[in-house]
């Protein structure tokens, strides 16, 4: 007797992760950059990280501490980067599971020193300059300078390991030449108050690839750290128009199992008002068509929005807590209730979906890791 499938599937080919993982490390490497690859889009899944890994990753990073937990439970060798400034209730638990983190609030510097005193541990930190952004970081860079000192000379249970920038995130600051030339003065200003070399001046993430493959990060910039660009490499091609030469975009597809297929109006009859999460989708009449519905909805890919069709002639119509409204009118060959239909993902529903326990991931190419 065969073994049922729960749909909705996620299959997740390791294979492309990994041959992602190499295509972005080689291409930095030769330009002097380290990629520690970020794992949280895809809920830190430690295959997926191992994937990476073997692509060339110098290391694994996530921003939440119970997925950093599993990755050094895992990977207990692997140097680990915590990417969300840790909240002083989680402090004990980052000494012990992440190598380095990201911080910017002397608070939580001073919290760290004394926790690893206390349990006679080292932790490495990345003080963080915001150039614009406006998410975490230091604005006033002589404070900045002030801290970096203070933790070289005062605290020695955490090592200044370097400094490093968000852009894009929150702000949608692209990278440029001149706001990472303004990271690299800002390493050398500290480097020469400490009288050492930073060993890392991290220049932002994923939104920092198009900039590299253009030739324009400077000289100084020694670490990224990358994610969707190696997890789906969809943004550098979308948003980005400039995508990585040999990045598959792929290596994720979500397959959701067709429950209803009916001819119905294509809008809605009687008076309009809200949706369950309380918006007013936009409608269009175009008559009577045919629709399907998929098992799968926002709980699971957060917008119906954030999927790619791949069969031709389906169309992407709404979606509702657990269901994705589809048009299959002018498909050569329409779905019937039960059939699987499979869908290309942006980050954002990667990391939904990733995250779902109604979404049973599937490990292609798992073998060689």
């Amino acid at each position: 007797m065969s073994e049922t499938i729960h749909y909705p599937v996620l299959e997740i080919d390791l294979q492309k992760l990994e041959n992602n993982a190499e295509k972005v490390t080689a291409y930095a490497g030769e330009r002097g950059i380290e990629i520690t690859g970020v794992i949280k889009g895809c809920n830190s899944i430690v295959e997926a990280g191992k994937a990476m890994l073997k692509g060339g990753c110098s290391g694994l990073a996530t921003s939440r501490m119970d997925q950093m937990k599993r990755i050094r439970e895992a990977l207990p060798g692997v140097e680990t980067w915590l990417l969300r400034i840790p909240m002083l209730s989680e402090i004990e638990e980052l000494i012990r599971c992440s190598t380095i983190s990201l911080n910017s609030e002397e608070t939580t510097i001073r919290a760290i020193e004394a926790a690893c005193a206390s349990a006679g541990l080292q932790h490495g930190v990345i003080l963080m300059a915001d150039l614009g952004d406006l998410r975490e970081g230091f604005r006033d860079f002589e404070a900045m300078a002030a801290l970096a000192e203070e933790i070289e000379f005062e605290m020695p249970h955490v090592t200044l390991e370097g400094i490093g920038t968000n852009l894009g995130c929150y702000g949608s600051i692209s990278p440029t030449t001149e706001n990472l030339t303004e990271l690299v003065e800002l390493a050398r200003a500290i480097e020469a108050r400490i009288g050492r070399p930073l060993r890392y001046v991290s220049g932002g993430a994923t939104t920092t690839l198009p900039l590299l493959l253009k030739g324009g990060v400077p000289e100084g910039i020694n670490h990224l750290r990358v994610g969707e660009g190696i997890l789906n490499g969809r943004d550098l091609m979308v948003f980005w128009n400039t995508p990585f030469p040999g990045v598959v975009a792929d290596a994720f597809t979500l397959k959701a199992q067709v429950v209803e297929v009916k001819e119905k109006p294509s809008y809605p009859i009687g008076e309009i008002f809200v949706d369950a999460f309380g918006e007013v989708p936009v409608y269009h009449d175009e008559g009577i068509r045919i629709r399907a519905i998929a098992a799968v909805g926002k709980q699971d890919v957060g917008s119906h929005e954030k999927l790619l069709v791949r069969d031709e002639g389906l169309r992407l119509i709404g979606s509702s807590s657990d269901h994705l409204i589809l048009d299959v009118t002018d498909m050569k060959v329409r779905p019937q209730v039960g059939d699987v239909l499979s869908f290309d993902l942006y980050y954002p529903a990667m990391l939904y979906a990733t995250g779902s326990a109604s979404v049973e991931k599937v490990l292609l190419n798992s073998e060689a890791l």
